[in-house]
């Protein structure tokens, strides 16, 4: 097969072309101003989903839930509630609050998954609420230069861009999973949604 020639790229190709590459949108192709705008919209939708959108389902979860239920464990390689609940504090902790606002990073991450009691529900869960509350003033801080600018977090090498995202994707797959088992447990709709 033979080399195929290449059009001129105009910008809107550009950014398709990154799309379809899975490369990050320049931001620096809009004005500052514009770019300032799409850096705030997109914190502000971050701190939204963590504090207004997955915080009040877990606690709604814990509401439901007894000090047994949010430990208990189908198998040995499946996480309970509570490990989750430190899992979720540990990360926010690290990507945001180290990663992000330059704190000192003190997971220990295995610790966060050996957990197999000895803390209350609600115990991790004023944890991670102080956690996210802490991240949050954080990301309410972040510019769009901030969010470009790379930085090694947890060992890999990510924009500030990439960090919020994968806190709120990390925070929203975890607390699928602590609605699914609590939905096992308590067979129990949760009413999250009245459509």
């Amino acid at each position: 097969m033979g080399i195929l020639p290449v059009a001129p790229v105009g910008l809107c190709d550009s950014v398709m072309l990154a799309a379809a590459d899975g490369a990050w949108l320049n931001l620096a192709m809009t004005t500052r101003s514009e770019s300032s705008r799409l850096a705030r919209a997109f914190l502000s939708q971050a701190i939204a989903l963590l504090q207004d959108d997955f915080l009040p389902k877990i606690h709604k979860c814990l509401e439901i839930l007894s000090d047994d239920d949010v430990w208990w464990r189908g198998s040995e390689v499946e996480n309970s509630v509570g490990n989750l609940l430190l899992h979720l504090s540990g990360n926010v902790r690290q990507w945001i609050i180290s990663g992000l606002g330059g704190e000192p990073d003190k997971r220990d991450r295995p610790r966060e998954f050996a957990a197999r009691g000895g803390v209350s529900r609600w115990d991790a869960f004023s944890l991670l609420q102080t956690t996210v509350e802490e991240a949050c003033q954080i990301l309410n801080r972040l510019s769009g230069e901030d969010l470009l600018k790379e930085r090694t977090i947890q060992g890999y090498r990510r924009s500030g861009l990439q960090a919020v995202f994968h806190v709120v994707e990390h925070f929203s797959h975890h607390t699928g999973q602590i609605v699914f088992v609590t939905k096992l447990r308590r067979h129990q709709d949760l009413k999250f949604y009245n459509l």
